[in-house]
């Protein structure tokens, strides 16, 4: 996976500069890396391809830089994702990633798999940006990137919920391992 961001960070030098409201799109093909036995892209692999898809859009915004500068680390904190149909070894698809919104602890992101024009999977992914001293509001992130998010981005209620109820206790609180009955 190392070497495919350094490809996306490499493209997105040449590549036309996005706002982190603009939906990005990230062209591939699955390889060997990719698939499992059944010959097709492995569930787990499909989270590694949404990150491509998210730094892509970082890169090509210029939010890469500046979270680089504050020395803010982008992490998820949920995710989850529904599949389609079985994208198969050596077949062409582009990922797609679009910014939702953000509530007052997460950036929400849509990110699908889309192969000629039909949606195969699709993900939706709650991230936090991290610092030495712990998570970064959303108020510090957007006013360190110059944004304003757009009254179209309204995060649906259902992925609030879905959130919510998904949390672990934060890191810094004890998460005692015990099977419910």
């Amino acid at each position: 996976m190392i070497f495919r961001i350094l490809m996306v960070f490499f493209k997105s030098k040449k590549a036309p500069k996005l706002s982190m409201f603009d939906t990005g799109s990230v062209s591939m093909r699955a390889t060997l890396t990719d698939i499992d036995f059944a010959g097709h892209i492995n569930n787990g692999m499909y989270f590694s391809i949404f990150d491509l898809g998210r730094f892509d859009l970082m890169f090509r915004s210029g939010v890469w830089d500046i979270l680089r500068k504050k020395k803010w680390t982008p992490v998820v904190q949920c995710e989850t994702i529904t599949f389609r149909k079985s994208v198969e070894l050596g077949k062409k698809f582009s990922q797609e990633t679009r910014l939702l919104g953000l509530d007052e602890k997460c950036i929400y992101f849509e990110q699908r798999i889309v192969v000629d024009g039909e949606i195969y999977a699709r993900a939706y992914i709650a991230t936090r940006m991290t610092s030495k001293k712990g998570a970064v509001s959303n108020e510090e992130i957007m006013q360190a990137v110059g944004l304003e998010v757009p009254a179209d981005r309204v995060v649906p209620q259902w992925l609030h919920d879905w959130r919510e109820n998904g949390a672990l206790p934060g890191s810094r609180k004890p998460a005692p391992h015990n099977w419910l009955g």
